[in-house]
């Protein structure tokens, strides 16, 4: 069961206003969430658990919470990571269908062609089957879209089914010259930090409202990442390290001025705001601290490390800017960077990768326990004709 309740969002809407049109739908609930929420000052929470008490946990561990709404004892933690294993076998040709892409195209365009690619070849039309399948299987399509896109597609080594997750795509990648230890944990600490946030947000709202026509939770996934892949969306971590090498110093004076610059310029700061958050992202505080440990030499976190301290500093000048701290996207890059991904366009990939979990289970909730297992109705929100289409229609 969840470990403590959150009620703070539980308002009745007592009345909707003009004022709430054409805002994207921006504070009006339509529905809850079983696997997390987000509060100002502790960031998202995982069935009650805060994401700094989970960020040390492996991400197995996790996608068990986000499915069960506990964390697993050692039994079922083992039992769980067998049961991945057991679902792991790519079901087909998935190598086939990826050579057959433009290796131009975005990785998030790949990665949602090969979520659909893996629904075309297996399908069993139950939700939490379906979901826990996909998730067993993202490591090796994240392998084989990695090594295929860069032209590495002969000699990739077969599955091993019996890793862990994070193992089972660091082995597809056999990436030379690379600390793997690090590989894996940076990657790891990524995964469990992204599974999940609320109900809410473009890629989660998008999976649960095309699941709620009784599309596959592959058709779905794939709608998901399509819409995580936008640049106000998840591609903002790829944005982040793009803006991160342009800043190329890590001297205080020069980030403030170049800061200040870029303000000045009408551009955007990545990496910093939060809709709802009034601190510090705990996320971006546990991938600091992990980059303190393993690269506190890295120019690139140098870099992201001095921006932590001066950019909010700017920022609050405005008093416009409720949040002007740090978010999950400021330290992500560097650290995916370091350890070997020098292209930021793949990083939404590791986003997406990781979401398939939290937006899996809350397909799941929605499809299959929600109002007694009916599941919530397929999602029609209502629009209001413009006078002039008013006038037309007359």
């Amino acid at each position: 069961m969840f470990r403590g309740e959150h009620l703070a969002d539980k308002k009745v809407l007592l009345e909707v206003t003009e004022n709430h049109l054409n805002t994207g739908l921006r504070g009006v609930p339509v529905g809850t969430c079983r696997t997390s929420y987000v509060t100002p000052t502790e960031g998202v929470h995982y069935c009650g658990y805060p994401i700094s008490e989970l960020a040390q946990f492996d991400p197995e561990d996790i996608v068990y919470l986000l499915f069960h709404k506990e964390l697993p004892t050692d039994e079922q933690s083992s039992a769980f990571r067998q049961d991945l294993a057991n679902r792991a076998a790519i079901p087909g040709d998935l190598e086939s269908v990826l050579k057959t892409l433009p290796k131009f195209g975005h990785p998030m365009d790949w990665l949602s062609i090969g979520i659909h690619t893996l629904g075309m070849l297996e399908t069993t039309e139950d939700w939490k089957e379906d979901a826990l399948n996909l998730v067993a299987r993202m490591p090796r399509l994240m392998g084989l879209i990695f090594r295929i896109r860069e032209g590495r597609e002969n000699d990739i080594p077969a599955d091993d089914t019996s890793m862990n997750l994070v193992d089972r795509f660091v082995h597809a990648l056999d990436f030379e010259g690379v600390d793997k230890a690090k590989m894996k944990r940076v990657i790891s600490t990524y995964l469990v930090l992204h599974m999940d946030h609320g109900g809410g947000n473009l890629s989660t709202f998008s999976g649960k409202a095309i699941a709620s026509g009784k599309a596959t939770v592959y058709s779905s996934m794939a709608g998901a990442m399509n819409a995580l892949s936008g640049p106000l969306h998840g591609r903002a971590n790829q944005s982040c390290l793009e803006f991160v090498l342009k800043v190329g110093t890590s001297d205080p004076t020069e980030v403030e001025a170049f800061v200040r610059a870029e303000l000045e310029a009408k551009r955007p700061i990545f990496g910093f705001g939060h809709a709802v958050l009034r601190a510090e992202d705990p996320r971006a505080t546990a991938q600091f601290e992990l980059g303190s440990e393993i690269c506190p030499d890295d120019e690139n976190f140098k870099i992201v490390t001095t921006l932590r301290e001066v950019a909010p500093r700017v920022l609050a000048e405005n008093p416009k800017i409720s949040n002007p701290n740090a978010n999950v996207d400021i330290a992500s890059g560097a650290l995916l960077h370091h350890i070997g991904f020098t292209d930021p366009t793949y990083y939404t990939t590791f986003f997406g990768w990781a979401r398939v979990a939290g937006i899996g289970a809350q397909i799941v909730d929605e499809r299959a326990v929600l109002r007694n297992g009916k599941g919530t109705p397929i999602y029609r929100p209502k629009y209001i004709a413009e006078a002039q289409t008013l006038r037309h229609i007359e």
